[in-house]
């Protein structure tokens, strides 16, 4: 029913091209289980080439094999990222398939987990794993709902973000009721930014997110990979600094 409501980026379950040594795959709609609601969303993972030729897969999607096939053509997979305590739900899947790869768990997986089959071999800290640090750049933006990763490429200039920006086009929205929703959220292209619900978890911690946020202008990006929408090919500095005005002055 949710993949009815909300276009996917067609073709899903595929590598496409983002950059230098950086690859995207959309993967299918899901429902998002909130307040009793099922929240179409579409669903997105990053895949990295490192220096020495591993892969560094970020929010991984279903795992089908296809895109197995593809991803093995690329090089051995090494480490699997999960960003955030909603971004966990296909790790074990990929973990089933790459036993030998790391799984690196935000913040707050293993306790939403619970009851749950979750592998877990280390935890994502304030500091870039050795195996992708000069490599990949890492904040943790922490919010009192639940902490994000944010990961900068820089070989790629690209930002990497899940939940901090959703950005999801009318068009593709094929429900009003879905549509106010979304629109109600903030996350509506070509305006979008974190869902209201999630601003409100930073209530009394602007400052510490806005010098995230800081950081993440200091990386100087060039592009920006979102789970959730629309990402930003171009124009990265501009689309940061109108999705995160709600945080307040980003000059120093």
């Amino acid at each position: 029913m949710a993949s009815s409501i909300v276009d996917a980026y067609e073709p899903v379950n595929t590598l496409k091209p983002f950059g230098d040594e950086i690859w995207i795959v959309d993967g299918p709609i899901i429902g998002f289980d909130y307040l009793g609601f099922k929240i179409p969303l579409p669903t997105r993972m990053t895949v990295v080439r490192l220096g020495n030729g591993s892969l560094w897969i970020h929010s991984p999607t279903e795992l089908t094999q296809p895109l197995k096939d593809e991803v093995d053509a690329l090089g051995p997979i090494r480490n699997l990222i999960a960003p955030n305590k909603i971004h966990y739900w296909w790790i074990g899947q990929w973990k089933r398939a790459y036993p030998d790869a790391t799984v690196h768990l935000a913040p707050g997986i293993l306790k939403r987990a619970a009851g749950h089959e979750v592998p877990f071999d280390r935890a994502l800290i304030e500091s870039p794993d050795s195996s992708w640090n000069r490599q990949i750049d890492q904040i943790l933006v922490h919010g009192s709902y639940m902490t994000e990763a944010v990961l900068f490429h820089r070989r790629s200039r690209t930002l990497i973000l899940t939940d901090l920006i959703e950005n999801l086009e009318s068009d593709r929205i094929h429900s009003a009721f879905f549509r106010a929703l979304n629109r109600f959220a903030g996350t509506i292209h070509p305006d979008g930014k974190a869902p209201i619900d999630l601003r409100i978890t930073f209530i009394g911690r602007r400052r510490h997110i806005r010098e995230a946020v800081r950081t993440m202008l200091s990386w100087a990006p060039e592009r920006v990979i979102l789970a959730h929408g629309r990402c930003y090919p171009e124009n990265a500095i501009a689309e940061l600094k109108r999705a995160f005005r709600w945080v307040g002055n980003l000059e120093r």
